[in-house]
């Protein structure tokens, strides 16, 4: 029974964990292939498509909420991702995650376990940043929302709508601070009544990485069992 709820908690976090890293990159990759619906949100998305793309690397520190008042869920957790490229480093709910551009190494401490596994991107329930700069390439309809003051910072909002029935998310809002063009936050509603926010607590450029910084070096990890999926 204890390792039932231990596989059970385990597939819980490894969820969240792949939920926020796709809604992480969502934050920073995925807006250079946006069809308009807006001029002034497509120029607002440009924008901040230039500015991504001019960073050698990106590194935030982020909040993750997720919450339903009809079920009575109200869950928090902080994590941050580094990227390069398409490589990255995802620390979420005590799990590491890294993607070496090739395959993905989940560190799980609590288990001593290392699971790799190989990018598939013909597997459509694969988080991959290239997947992700394609996300809003069609299926959305989208338009400038509302505009908040978040302690000073003047925050525009886009909202993305996707047009196909099947989609159980109603809506995603984009928060974009006007001044810097960095995103702040992004909310995604669903059918449900299941509201999942990501908010950029802080946001680094061109940091210096560690040479071996998208890279697993089992040594590391002399004790852990080492599950190879492919």
């Amino acid at each position: 029974m204890k390792m039932k709820i231990q596989e059970i908690t385990n597939n819980s976090i490894m969820k969240m964990s792949k939920k926020c890293l796709q809604m992480a990159i969502l934050l920073l990759l995925s807006f250079t292939s946006v069809q308009a619906q807006d001029k002034k949100a497509k120029d607002l998305l440009n924008q901040v498509t230039a500015k991504i793309k001019s960073y050698n690397n990106i590194s935030i520190d982020f909040k993750y909420s997720l919450n339903n008042a009809k079920e009575n869920i109200n869950q928090d957790s902080k994590g941050n991702v580094i990227m390069k490229g398409n490589q990255y480093v995802l620390n979420f709910m005590g799990v590491t995650k890294i993607f070496d551009g090739q395959k993905t190494y989940t560190i799980v401490p609590e288990d001593e376990e290392v699971t790799i596994s190989k990018v598939n991107e013909k597997d459509d329930n694969a988080i991959t940043p290239s997947k992700m700069l394609t996300f809003f390439n069609s299926g959305y309809k989208y338009n400038m929302d509302i505009v908040q003051n978040v302690k000073g910072r003047k925050i525009q909002y886009i909202k993305l709508v996707p047009t196909s029935g099947k989609d159980q998310r109603k809506e995603i809002l984009l928060g974009i601070d006007v001044q810097t063009k960095h995103i702040y936050n992004l909310i995604e509603t669903g059918k449900n009544g299941t509201k999942t926010t990501l908010t950029v607590n802080s946001f680094k450029t061109n940091q210096p990485l560690s040479k071996n910084q998208f890279t697993f070096v089992a040594s590391k990890y002399p004790k852990y069992y080492i599950n190879k999926l492919d």
